[in-house]
């Protein structure tokens, strides 16, 4: 009785919170970077790139392993929304000061879909642990920050078509809600591509009935994560 009191306790709260929510969103980074830099004459080289699955994530480590094959190591770490997978290699260096560094800074940064990788160049003088866990956090933190983190929000893709007479109050009515254009055609109608969160749609929807009287079609055409 106490872990079911328990239980439901928690999901009251997450439903008040709105920490469900939580699923419709995540962050990653918006393309790949790439930082290097010298630790006492060992050559960090930090990879990093957004993915979506992790065949994707393991093709990236095994190109960055293929461009380096000469290097003492190539240490890495991903996340992935699907299952809350997290995977991380130390790739021979001493366990823990390599491989669980990266995976903390993408924790630090709530990243998702996302994965780092490491190279280092052996330079002849020993780090020592408290160093390998500083340089290779330093590795991932630099890459982190030249591929820009950005928010993914989960959103329905829509399209409208409507004549040039209304396009420019229904243009705006979009754009005033928080969606994002992504494709408009010009023929003898005007056909618009939008996608939306969830709590921005039914005012577009409103908006759009309102601009034309309930006389365009509105469809939705896919569901998908889209930065906003």
């Amino acid at each position: 009785m106490h872990r079911l009191s328990f239980f439901v306790n928690k999901v009251k709260f997450i439903e008040k919170t709105g920490e469900l929510n939580l699923m419709n969103l995540y962050k990653t980074v918006e393309k790949e970077a790439i930082s290097e830099f010298l630790e006492k004459k060992s050559k960090f080289i930090g990879y990093i790139s957004p993915i979506e699955s992790e065949e994707e994530a393991i093709e990236f480590i095994n190109k960055i392993k293929s461009s380096h094959r000469d290097a003492r190591h190539n240490v890495y770490a991903y996340t992935l929304l699907k299952d809350n997978i997290s995977r991380y290699s130390d790739d021979g260096e001493p366990h823990g000061t390599a491989g669980l560094p990266i995976m903390s800074i993408l924790n630090k940064y709530d990243l998702k879909n996302t994965v780092i990788v490491v190279t280092r160049y052996f330079g002849g003088v020993l780090l020592g642990k408290g160093g390998l866990v500083r340089a290779y956090s330093k590795a991932a933190i630099l890459s982190t920050k030249k591929a820009k983190v950005i928010t993914m929000a989960l959103c329905q893709k829509c399209k409208i078509s409507c004549d040039y007479n209304r396009y420019p109050k229904i243009i705006s009515s979009i754009r005033k809600n928080n969606a994002t254009v992504v494709k408009e055609e010009f023929t003898d109608k005007i056909d618009i591509e939008f996608y939306s969160q969830d709590k921005n749609l039914q005012k577009i929807r409103e908006s759009i009935n309102l601009i034309t009287s309930g006389t365009v079609n509105f469809d939705i055409i896919g569901k998908n994560f889209y930065k906003i």
